[in-house]
């Protein structure tokens, strides 16, 4: 497929340059004392008093060509595992809500584990997502579990490679002994980790958290699945304009990914992006604009110019419920994102810029991710698909209905929907005449009422309880009410 370019060549450079520029020139307000030091330790100019770090253009040269151009997502059962960019465009779940459209009131409330187990449940069984990244945080975490109690659900009840992101060091060291356990032992699990971590240790503008930062250099020093998102936000922690927005993101992401390859030289990652763009009439966080997916275009091309995969939270949106804003705001921003290029969108599930999780978006996103891979996989232009040979059987004012080429195809050639309606008014009507979201919620309905076919053996889940006493219950059961 060939791409769609917002950015000539000599905007991608000078984009580049502009970025160079940045890091040297400016610098990054880096937090964390250990990322100081090996900053400095690799070259860079580190000032004590300031803790501001500035990147020479020769240094940031030479830890971008370590950079890989693949990363690897493994599930629990290695079936799932997804490399990108070959296998992209991978779909991913939005993540880390707090809160729920609860699915029988519909009414918004805070997110609970009961609530992750069923999602994870969900997003096994729907076909259009790869990756699930936990959707919801849970409110009745017990103390000391705050990752445990939605990594638990989430693993329990999917196969599908699993991101999380951890609070501190104490709390990603219970990840791993989960992990651990439920491969079979340590050994086991660093062989084929089916975690992989996520955080945002560059806090627009230009600085270098220090939990984040501390986070990424451990699992990078531990060799696991680790990547950074970039989340710039126009007018207010970066530039109001898209070029010095992009610019200023492009720094913080190579400044980030020098940091891993210095750490680990040959690291995976993935140029990962979360723009926004504020609208200044109010300072509202419009994860919805058109300019995010614009911004992640520009973005994309910028990760191809480094020849790494890229992606992000491509296709949020504003509305808070499934209306017309939903859907043409997630929408428009994926397919940009795909026709440019992206090889990952955080895009399933999720409402108001990212604060509300509702189980029919994710099941509309899901039909939305089966199109956008219907158009990656574009046109098989082949002398069977060109069909010359049929045409000419055929002949002016022949049928193709019942021929053989038809029949052959008609099951691939193109997608066939099952949440979108294509029948007559008279059988929509005749069926309850349900909208969109209605008809999401029964498919919903319908896939919580099966089983599990990831649940833990009963062992297994055992052992995992007497590690962590007091850990959420973790089972799946029907939404009460339903």
């Amino acid at each position: 497929m060939t791409l769609a370019c917002l950015l000539t060549p000599e905007q991608v450079e000078q984009t580049h340059s502009t970025s160079l520029e940045i890091l040297e020139e400016v610098g990054l307000l880096v937090r964390h004392e250990k990322a100081r030091a090996l900053l400095a330790q690799h070259g860079c100019q580190v000032d004590a008093e300031t803790q501001v770090v500035k990147f020479p253009r020769s240094i940031v040269e030479q830890y971008r060509a370590m950079m890989p151009p693949t990363f690897t997502f493994r599930g629990r059962d290695p079936t799932y595992d997804r490399t990108i960019p070959g296998d992209g465009p991978l779909i991913v779940t939005g993540s880390s809500a707090p809160n729920l459209l609860d699915p029988v009131t519909g009414q918004e409330r805070r997110a609970r584990s009961d609530d992750i187990a069923r999602i994870a449940h969900l997003i096994q069984t729907l076909p259009g997502y790869d990756v699930f990244s936990v959707s919801t945080l849970a409110d009745d975490a017990p103390p000391g579990q705050f990752t445990l109690a939605r990594l638990y659900p989430a693993l329990k009840y999917c196969l599908k490679p699993v991101r999380i992101t951890s609070k501190d060091l104490e709390d990603a060291r219970k990840v791993l002994r989960l992990g651990a356990l439920i491969a079979g032992s340590e050994t086991a699990y660093r062989e084929h980790p089916f975690l992989t971590h996520h955080y945002c240790p560059v806090v627009s503008p230009l600085t270098m958290d220090h939990s984040s930062t501390e986070a990424l250099i451990f699992f990078t020093e531990e060799r696991l699945p680790v990547y950074a998102s970039i989340v710039p936000n126009a007018g207010l922690t970066s530039p109001m304009t898209l070029p010095g927005t992009l610019a200023q993101g492009n720094a913080e992401f190579l400044a980030i990914a020098a940091l891993m390859e210095m750490v680990q030289p040959g690291t995976p990652l993935i140029y990962a992006t979360l723009p926004t763009v504020a609208d200044m009439r109010s300072g509202a966080y419009a994860s919805g604009g058109i300019e995010c997916g614009m911004l992640h275009m520009a973005f994309a091309q910028m990760a191809h110019y480094y020849h790494v995969p890229c992606g992000g939270y491509i296709g949020l949106t504003n509305a808070k419920i499934n209306d017309a804003q939903s859907g043409y705001e997630t929408g428009m921003s994926t397919l940009a994102g795909v026709l440019a290029g992206a090889d990952m969108l955080n895009m399933g599930g999720l409402l108001d810029a990212l604060k509300t999780f509702d189980f029919a978006k994710a099941v509309i996103d899901d039909e939305i991710a089966l199109m956008l891979k219907r158009v990656q996989r574009g046109f098989e232009f082949n002398t069977e698909d060109l069909a010359l040979d049929v045409i000419a059987r055929v002949g002016p004012g022949g049928s193709f209905m019942v021929n053989a080429h038809t029949i052959k195809h008609m099951k691939t050639a193109a997608l066939l929907p099952t949440l979108s309606d294509r029948e007559t008014r008279s059988a929509w009507q005749g069926k309850g005449g349900l909208d969109t979201a209605a008809r999401a919620m029964r498919r919903v309905q319908a896939i919580l009422g099966q089983a599990s076919p990831a649940v833990f053996p009963a062992e297994l889940d055992q052992r995992i309880r007497d590690e962590f006493p007091g850990l959420v219950s973790g089972e799946l059961v029907m939404p009460e009410g339903w």
